[in-house]
């Protein structure tokens, strides 16, 4: 049974550095960088890659459409 594996791609020049698509990753992937964008915010990034389940919920939430979601599927 394949097993999907999912990446989050974060535009830091939009990501204003709101901090709502921390809360809801079940899996605590995302943080916020110490960098900033040329906009002066931190911005969001994937802290623990490997634990992304591509469940969306990240993006969903994003009021400036910054994070784009991807899944793989991984043969087990």
């Amino acid at each position: 049974m394949a097993k999907v594996k999912g990446a989050i791609v974060v535009d830091t020049e939009v990501c204003k550095g709101c901090e709502v698509c921390i809360p809801v990753c079940n899996d605590n992937v995302i943080l916020m960088s110490k960098e900033v964008n040329r906009k002066g915010y931190h911005y969001a990034y994937m802290e623990n890659p490997e634990a992304c389940t591509g469940c969306t919920n990240c993006a969903i939430v994003c009021p400036d459409r910054a994070i784009s979601v991807y899944r793989v599927k991984v043969s087990t």
